[in-house]
């Protein structure tokens, strides 16, 4: 929770209606028009009805308190919607509760100082009637169109319905939000499970161990079971063992997110996006298809070990903030042809990748690179428009504005 969020009372909408009926007004006295007094004392009056109201309102909705629950995870274009509770308050007639969610976007995260370079404005409000029959949440759309941090503030706002005023209530909130990317799908991964395989003991409990070593008693749940079958002594004898080996394979992957780290355009992020959404499906689908598969993920920023689901999900959270980084002479992942294979995301934007991939050599790498590639007919490849911006509450930077479209993006593997 945070302060009252203050802002003028009048909208402009209600500053012009005030000014020109004392306009109006005036005239009309100085002229002695009856009818243009009347006129503008009734709309005076009006004005005058409705502000009293709404600061009584208001001051007694001050200690308001709503909830925000945004979705989890947010996702790109997923055209989630945000859940907005404590509405249900009853409210004068001729106004609404309003609460409006704004803040600022910064595509693909922010490193540090780029957060004032490519920010995007997102503001969008849910109206609320009065009345005990209201339900007690309302839904908002909050959506984005691709990966990065948002920054916002939701607050409340009590305004009436013909738009003459607009007055604050309730406590502001404070949110950072990280939003992924929206998901893309490749062709299928075939990993060698000998590359990087390794041994993995699992000890089990002592009780587990003091159970089923357990002297067997003629009745009990072991009954059934054929003490003279040697299968069954078998799997017997590797179910009870404390040290139970099991085979893991080991999996390198190198996400290289270097490129122009000052100003990058709109392409340029478009491509880093899409290479973080080839990655989470990269990683998600080994994940299902073989869950003992263990992920040791190198960016310009740091390694991240992944074992399990939450982990992963750990990681995609960290992966959606990631930014360009300055371009640097980087020396090959440790470890030779006998680590296994290493797998490589980059774009176009990544001026060092053939010195790292030489670098690299014997050991056998896959390349994943986005790079954009004009649109042919009948091509099935993901574009971002300008529009895309405004048609989800986001306005896009002025110089962003030059084209009239980014690329098409296409995915290239080599090995």
């Amino acid at each position: 929770m945070g302060k009252l969020h203050y802002r003028p009372v009048f909208t402009p909408i209600g500053g012009a209606v005030l000014i020109l009926a004392l306009v109006i007004l005036i005239r009309s006295l100085t002229a002695r028009n009856a009818y243009e007094i009347l006129f503008s004392s009734a709309i005076l009056l009006i004005l005058l009805f409705l502000g009293i109201v709404g600061s009584w309102k208001a001051s007694k909705l001050k200690s308001l308190e709503t909830g925000w629950k945004p979705p989890f995870p947010m996702t790109a274009n997923a055209g989630e919607e945000t859940l907005i509770s404590g509405l249900d308050v009853p409210v004068p007639i001729f106004f609404r509760l309003h609460f409006i969610i704004r803040g600022r976007f910064s595509p693909a995260g922010f490193s540090a100082g780029s957060a004032s370079q490519c920010p995007v404005l997102a503001e969008t409000s849910v109206p609320r009637s009065g009345g005990n029959s209201a339900p007690a949440a309302a839904k908002l759309l909050l959506d984005f169109p691709m990966s990065g941090i948002f920054q916002g503030e939701g607050f409340c706002r009590l305004r009436d319905i013909f738009g003459f005023y607009s007055f604050s209530c309730g406590e502001s909130q404070q949110k950072t939000l990280k939003v992924r990317s929206a998901p893309c799908f490749g062709k299928k991964i075939y990993i060698s499970a000998q590359s990087g395989a390794e041994d993995r003991r699992t000890k089990t409990s002592t009780d587990d161990e003091r159970y089923y070593m357990r002297e067997y008693t003629p009745g009990d749940r072991f009954r059934d079971i054929n003490w003279k079958s040697s299968e069954k002594i078998d799997a017997l004898i590797t179910r009870i063992s404390p040290d139970t080996q099991e085979k893991v394979s080991r999996i390198e992957v190198c996400f290289r997110n270097y490129g122009p780290s000052g100003k990058p355009s709109l392409e340029a992020l478009w491509l880093l996006d899409r290479a973080k959404a080839r990655l989470s499906y990269f990683l998600r689908s080994l994940k299902e298809e073989q869950s003992s598969y263990i992920f040791h993920v190198h960016t310009a920023n740091g390694s991240h070990e992944i074992e399990d689901s939450e982990d992963l999900d750990n990681f995609l959270e960290e992966l959606a903030a990631l930014s360009f980084s300055s371009p640097k002479n980087e020396a090959a992942v440790p470890g030779g042809a006998a680590s296994g294979e290493l797998y490589v995301f980059s774009t176009a934007c990544d001026t060092g990748l053939n010195g790292f991939i030489v670098a690299c050599s014997p050991r056998p790498v896959s390349l994943f690179m986005i790079q954009p590639a004009e649109q042919r007919a009948g091509q099935d490849t993901d574009i971002l428009r300008k529009i895309d911006f405004p048609l989800n509450g986001c306005v896009p930077l002025p110089r962003w504005l030059v084209n009239n479209k980014v690329k098409n993006w296409a995915l290239t593997q080599a090995e």
